[in-house]
Order: C-alpha cells, then structure tokens, then sequence
C-alpha cells in the first residue's frame, strides 16, 4: 500500500474530507466485524482505525487480522499502549499526549515502543495528541492522569497545537474523547487550523451528520466517529456513500 500519509497530503490538497471509523477492541465483539465492516464498506469513510485506553494484549492483533479479512481500507493503529502494537496493521499514529504533562505519554512510551517497532513495517506517523475537556472525565484522563486544556483556553490549543507542529509532529489530533457530552467546537477547530500547515483530525462526541459537516466547515482535514456509528442506525444511512 502506498504511503497512508502521503495519501492523507494528497486527499487535502484536492479538497477531499476524509473520515475514520474508530473502533475500540476493548468494546468489540470480533464476531461482529463481518457486519460491522460491511456496513463501513457502504460508507463514506476512507480509514479505519484501531485502538483504546485499555485493551488486553492481542486482542488489538486478533482484530485487525479480522477487519482486514473484509476491507481494502487502510487500517491505523490508534494506541492507548505499546501492547497495541500490530504488525498486522497498515499504519500507526504514534500519539504524543501534548496537552498533558506526564512525560510517560509525551516520550516514556514511545521509548518502550521501539523494541517492537524494529521488528515491524508500520508506516510510523508522529501525532500530536490534545485532549479537550468535553464536560466530563474520560477514559484517556484516568489512564493518562492528565486534565484535558479547558475550552475556553483556546489560545493555548493553538499554542500547545503549533508547538506539536514545530516539534516534527506530522498530524494534530484534538479529542473531546469517547463518548464526549459535546464534541471540539467549531471556534477551536478553525482556529487551530489557521495556525497549522499539517494535516488536523477532530474527534470526539459526533454524533449526527450536522456535526459531522460542522467540523469540516470548520477546518477539520479528518473526522473521527466511534460508537455514533456502531449505536445509530440512523446515523449510518446519513453516512452512506
């Protein structure tokens, strides 16, 4: 497969809005996927991706085998830890937890990382990671025992997200977190993405198709949904290709 990144690049550049499904493997049944993927085949999304705060180990393997049995999307590793790591995957987004201060997600992980890295072809893709608080504790603050940048702090995204650029990072990603009570709002988005020259994903509480379309107008590059997909059917037919 071509490179995932370059293949991002090059969708933006030709004014194309990409959309990942995110699937947690710590709340999947792998029994479901065939359904699952078939209902994401039909869809507008343009990636997959794979991952959680807390997942046992192999599991996040035994799946990707499993999705790929049924897609030609890319598959992308979205890791809450180094037990994450599949070579069986396409991609990985090597998340640097930036808008927190626990030097164990800004670099101590992804130390440990390398051991299984060298023995592996993932295309490795540096990813500045900032939480934004939704109105309600996540799973990422629990495990990470980081706070999330308050909303109204929004000088400080920018900042904490151009920080991420200047440091090498190749994509900014601003989560509201799993099952967010509202997603990153429309003046944080546009004016993150006035600061960058790098790819921006938003994730986080989307839940319907004006939300959706409302990162997008905003400046959004990627769009993540997770569990709106899998838990609203009608949400699915608005996503339908």
């Amino acid at each position: 497969m071509n490179s995932i990144y370059r293949n991002i690049e090059y969708s933006i550049k030709n004014g194309e809005k990409l959309l990942a499904v995110l699937i947690d493997p710590d709340k999947f049944f792998i029994e479901k996927v065939s359904e699952f993927i078939e209902k994401i085949n039909k869809s507008l999304a343009t990636h997959i991706f794979v991952g959680g705060s807390t997942v046992n180990e192999h599991d996040t393997e035994f799946l990707v085998i499993e999705i790929k049995k049924h897609t030609k999307l890319p598959v992308i590793l979205f890791p809450g830890d180094v037990t994450q790591i599949t070579n069986k995957a396409h991609a990985l987004l090597f998340l640097s937890l930036i808008s927190g201060r626990n030097p164990e997600y800004l670099i101590g992980k992804h130390v440990n990382a390398i051991s299984k890295l060298k023995n592996t072809n993932l295309e490795v893709i540096p990813t500045g990671y900032i939480l934004i608080e939704n109105g309600k504790e996540t799973a990422v603050e629990k495990v990470t025992k980081t706070k999330p940048i308050p909303r109204k702090s929004i000088e400080e995204i920018v900042n904490t997200a151009k920080a991420g650029e200047l440091l090498g990072m190749k994509l900014i990603y601003l989560e509201a977190g799993s099952g967010a009570k509202t997603p990153v709002t429309s003046q944080i988005i546009s004016s993150v993405k006035q600061e960058l020259e790098i790819p921006l994903i938003v994730g986080g509480g989307i839940r319907n198709r004006e939300q959706l379309e409302n990162a997008y107008n905003s400046g959004a590059d990627l769009v993540v949904i997770g569990t709106a997909f899998e838990e609203d059917e009608s949400f699915f037919n608005e996503l339908k290709g």
